[in-house]
């Protein structure tokens, strides 16, 4: 069962966001016009260990005959906005305007990244997410083309492995990710692995420079 705690009274700043995923848990809303969040720690955490990604060889071709470019921190706010749309791959959302605002501020800290895939000027598809330490905090994928968010995905963990990352938390295991190779791990084995990444100082930007 996850454990859940009641919307809280505290100011939603980029600290106490930091502070709260450094601790394992993380903030939700029930949908984006709720005003209210509140904290999350599920008993079964979903991650993809950074060895044991999944891409068929079928689908690498697809990707790489798609023409699709992949970005990194080019437009958070497209990429946010595009998340916490209803649309074909999702029925509703849990960010809300307070998420999106203190995202922003982490993004603009360098805490909070993206990676986006774009056919020409159309956005298609991409994730976005929290480095700290040597752990990413996944928190959102969307896509608008087939294979797009897929490729998002190659495209992370192939960033995190140059830079040294050891972990990648999903927070939950969609049928998607578990398709990419992700798990469910117990809460208690979820902690040990973050306090070990938390130890190690991973480099985003360490496929840029290569």
């Amino acid at each position: 069962m996850t454990r859940r705690q009641d919307p809280f009274e505290l100011d939603i700043t980029p600290e106490l966001i930091i502070r709260a995923y450094r601790a394992g848990i993380f903030p939700m809303s029930e949908d984006a016009e709720d005003e209210d969040l509140f904290w999350v720690s599920p008993e079964l955490r979903g991650i993809i260990p950074l060895d044991g990604f999944r891409l068929s060889t079928s689908l690498r071709k697809a990707i790489r005959k798609s023409g699709f470019v992949v970005k990194v921190d080019s437009d958070f706010e497209a990429v946010i906005e595009a998340c916490a749309t209803v649309g074909a791959d999702r029925d509703t959302t849990w960010i809300n305007r307070t998420i999106r605002e203190v995202y922003g501020e982490l993004f603009q800290r360098g805490v909070a990244h993206t990676v986006e895939v774009w056919d020409g000027s159309d956005l298609v598809g991409g994730l976005y997410g929290l480095a700290i330490g040597g752990a990413f905090f996944g928190e959102s994928m969307f896509h608008r083309r087939t294979n797009a968010s897929k490729m998002a995905m190659a495209h992370l963990v192939e960033r995190l492995n140059a830079g040294g990352f050891v972990l990648l938390d999903t927070q939950f295991l969609t049928d998607h990710l578990a398709s990419l190779g992700g798990i469910e791990i117990p809460r208690e084995d979820y902690e040990e692995r973050l306090a070990a990444a938390l130890t190690v100082e991973g480099d985003w930007g360490s496929i840029d420079n290569h």
